[in-house]
C-alpha cells in the first residue's frame, strides 16, 4: 500500500503560481509512474501531467502545456507539479496518484484544492 499525501494547494490570483508536492509513503516510489489529476465541480477527474519511471517521459494535457511542468525527486519520494500564468478554469481539486504501469493508477492521494480568482 502507498500513501500519497498532497500540499502546496491555494488561493491565488489569476497569473501567479503554485507548486503542488506529493510526497509518497514507499520505498519503491522509483518504480512508480506518478501522475497529477484534477477535478472541478461537476466535472468528471481529469488527467493533467503525468511523468514516468524515468523522467524523461512526460504527459500535459492541451490546456496546460506550456504553464505547468512535472517533476519528480525519487531521492525524497516526491512528485511536484510547478503551475504557471494561472486561469480560473484551473481551479479544481488536484489530486496526486501513483501506478506501477503508464496510464494504470493504483494509488490516490487525498486532493488539495486549487483556486485561482480572477
Amino acid at each position: 500500500q502507498v500513501q500519497l499525501v498532497e500540499s502546496g494547494g491555494g488561493l491565488v490570483q489569476a497569473g501567479d503560481s503554485l507548486k503542488l508536492s506529493c510526497t509518497a509513503s514507499t520505498r519503491t516510489f522509483s518504480g512508480y509512474s506518478m501522475g497529477w489529476f484534477r477535478q472541478a465541480p461537476g466535472e468528471e477527474r481529469e488527467l493533467v501531467s503525468a511523468v514516468s519511471l524515468s523522467p524523461g517521459n512526460t504527459y500535459y494535457a492541451d490546456s496546460v502545456k506550456g504553464r505547468f511542468t512535472i517533476s519528480r525527486d525519487n531521492a525524497n519520494n516526491t512528485v511536484y507539479l510547478q503551475m504557471n500564468s494561472l486561469k480560473p478554469e484551473d481551479t479544481a481539486v488536484y489530486y496526486c496518484a501513483a501506478g506501477a504501469g503508464w496510464g494504470v493508477w493504483d494509488y490516490w492521494g487525498q486532493g488539495t484544492q486549487v483556486t485561482v480568482s480572477s
